[in-house]
């Protein structure tokens, strides 16, 4: 099997690429718990870990239970001063015994991989999803691409064990057309998975705000060329390095949008708590504006005034609601006020997903419906778009509503009940608004706590079935990884 021909970029791409500008960014980045084991790092953040946090931390390394095989620790500058005086953020990025308690978990959450037809890429719903990078510039513990930003070796559906690999352009570019000119030429779905065209890419990892600009610019005009028609980039960078989002970067987007002024662009921000952009009084208190706005940070605000006064560009966060980071509602409150305020909108807030080590991070899923659904009392309508989401194997699982009350005559109900909801459903979304009703378990985390009290299950998510793996017909001349 040979390896594909490198991509070669179009007399457009070019004339873009060649405008585009690649500073060097400092964030001052910390990696891995030595500096702090051995006392290197920076005078200022020695204090970060305890002494008794950090004998104890270290008691584990090289045993099962050690935290950096499970999930590499990173923090930036810019994020460790917010952090300091937030125990909520502390818990999003410093690493805990607690972590490995119980290492229960998939590797593959999701069953993602059975939808990768090619090398890092996810064609499960409508769109596509490519891992671009295995890192960020600082890593959240309880991350959803743990097996990817750790480099873990999982198992395929075919039997095989390998990490997972990195989106290459020209095989993305390849099977984009492939499949789109299958899908035209059968009449507007494609002949075998009934998906129809591939028109929507997000760029994930990892985060690609990590990359160099001209990394960045040259996916976005690749998938251009390739005739997608929106691209979403996922990031946190807003909350880890908002320095990040300057002058060169902003060019290289307002460029673009000149060179392909028919492509959509979405922002996918991930905020987590509002201490990661709001500012705060000596009290603990959010600052306010004159007006009673509530006041951000000014490299946060410049960064997000910048990219939403663009009107072209969608802005839109999306955030699990985490133990011990953000399972409160008025802080959930907080931010969907301060983000609608600034243009941003809010989309989903997520249950935790199955990853390794799930238990020590998951909210029960009653309660992250209770947290969320009091947080936007005292909210405007377009403040409370977001719903309320958990990914199963299916696909995205909306959690619609809990009642206290039983249902006469209904077993299994006694104590009311909850419903789930198909939101997004994989290849042409046949199940897509069937629900799901079971009986209420208040300490459910994931779906298999209740097993044992479904009531109604049209939406068939106790009885799914894995499908055979999904892969387009794409000749093999760029089914191999590395190619650039």
């Amino acid at each position: 099997m040979g390896r594909s021909e490198k991509y070669v970029p179009t007399t457009r791409e070019r004339a873009f690429l060649d405008t585009v500008e690649n500073p060097k960014y400092d964030r001052q980045i910390i990696n891995g718990l030595d500096p702090f084991f051995e006392n290197r790092a920076p005078a200022d953040m020695k204090g970060f870990y305890s002494s008794d946090e950090i004998s104890e931390l270290l008691s584990l390394r090289g045993t099962d239970r050690d935290v950096e095989d499970r999930m590499p620790v990173k923090i930036t500058r810019h994020y460790f001063e917010l952090a300091r005086d937030s125990a909520s953020l502390q818990r999003l990025v410093k690493a805990s015994p607690d972590e490995t308690l119980n290492l229960a978990g998939s590797e593959d959450p999701g069953f993602q991989m059975d939808y990768s037809p090619v090398e890092g890429l996810l064609h499960k719903y409508e769109m596509g999803l490519l891992y671009v990078i295995s890192t960020c510039s600082a890593h959240c513990r309880f991350c959803y691409r743990e097996e990817l930003i750790g480099r873990k070796d999982i198992e395929r559906q075919d039997g095989t064990v390998s990490k997972k690999g990195l989106a290459q352009i020209r095989e993305i570019t390849d099977y984009v057309r492939i499949h789109n000119d299958a899908v035209e030429r059968n009449g507007g779905r494609h002949p075998e998975t009934g998906r129809e065209k591939l028109r929507e890419i997000l760029l994930s990892g990892g985060d690609p705000m990590v990359l160099p600009n001209s990394k960045i610019a040259a996916w976005l005009s690749a998938l251009a060329e390739a005739g997608i028609e929106s691209i979403r980039l996922g990031t946190k960078e807003l909350a880890f390095y908002p320095r990040r989002f300057d002058d060169a970067f902003l060019s290289m987007l307002d460029t673009f949008h000149t060179t392909y002024p028919d492509v959509g662009f979405r922002l996918m921000v991930h905020f987590n708590h509002p201490d990661e952009f709001l500012r705060k009084g000596p009290d603990g208190a959010y600052l306010e504006y004159p007006n009673g706005a509530l006041m951000w940070h000014e490299s946060t605000k410049r960064a997000m005034d910048a990219v939403v006064s663009r009107g072209w560009i969608n802005v839109e966060n999306q955030a699990p609601i985490i133990k011990g980071v953000n399972d409160d509602p008025d802080a959930i409150r907080v931010m969907q006020r301060a983000l609608n305020w600034i243009g941003v909108g809010n989309h989903y807030f997520f249950c935790g997903r199955d990853i390794v080590a799930y238990k020590a991070f998951n909210v029960p899923i009653e309660t992250a419906w209770s947290i969320l659904n009091e947080s936007q009392k005292g909210l405007s309508g377009v403040e409370t778009h977001a719903r309320l989401s958990i990914t199963h194997y299916k696909g995205k699982i909306e959690v619609v509503a809990v009642t206290n009350e039983p249902i006469p005559g209904v077993p299994l109900s006694e104590n009311g009940v909850l419903i789930f909801k198909i939101l997004r459903n994989a290849e042409e979304a046949p199940d897509r608004g069937k629900v799901c009703i079971v009986g209420r378990n208040p300490e459910a985390i994931w779906f298999d706590d209740y097993a044992d009290r479904v009531i109604y299950d049209e939406a068939g998510l106790y009885d799914y079935q894995r499908v055979e793996g999904i892969r387009d017909e794409v000749p093999v001349t760029i089914a191999v990884a590395g190619a650039s």
